[in-house]
């Protein structure tokens, strides 16, 4: 098995996860917050989505699919066009409202797709290739990968956790 193999495999996890958190949900359910400065389902997708979208499209040298694919004209947020997320405050998160769950769900898709079509050409001596030279060390193109898997699968455990709270209060 290629180590791209496994990065597949990783993302398509992340996939699911994001698939079942939102499933059957309403806007209501969607934007829910634990406290008024906790994080919602919808924002907390939103986020994980853009933060992928953000660094993979920046590792590919490609336009996010945020741009490229509308998907910025049809979630319709009153944010910066490249913002995603990162140091939000409670209002920007409460900003994050969606009609239904399938908007997160078909931008989710969306950049899994662009990832997974990216990743699925990877070679492991590809993995090694410095991306980015702010950090000591430098961050390989592996490890920028895993870092999005693990940043992904923490908020979606949030989602999760959230929407847990939400079905033992029914």
């Amino acid at each position: 098995m290629r180590s791209a193999d496994l990065l597949v495999d990783a993302f398509g996890r992340v996939r699911d996860a994001v698939v079942e958190v939102v499933d059957g949900l309403t806007p209501e359910q969607l934007a829910y917050r634990v406290d008024g400065r906790a994080n919602s389902i919808a924002w907390l997708v939103w986020h994980l989505t853009r933060v992928q979208d953000d660094h993979v499209a920046d590792v590919r040298g490609a336009e996010q699919v945020w741009l490229s694919g509308g998907w910025m004209e049809r979630f319709d947020l009153p944010f910066d066009p490249m913002e995603t997320g990162y140091g939000q405050t409670s209002d920007d998160v409460a900003a994050v409202r969606v009609d239904s769950g399938d908007l997160l769900v078909g931008y989710y898709e969306a950049v899994h797709d662009a990832t997974v079509g990216y990743v699925r050409t990877l070679t492991d001596a590809d993995l090694d290739r410095i991306v980015d030279e702010a950090w000591d060390p430098p961050v390989s193109l592996g490890v920028r990968l895993v870092s999005v898997i693990a940043d992904d699968l923490q908020h979606v455990g949030q989602a999760a956790f959230i929407r847990g709270v939400l079905e033992r209060s029914r």
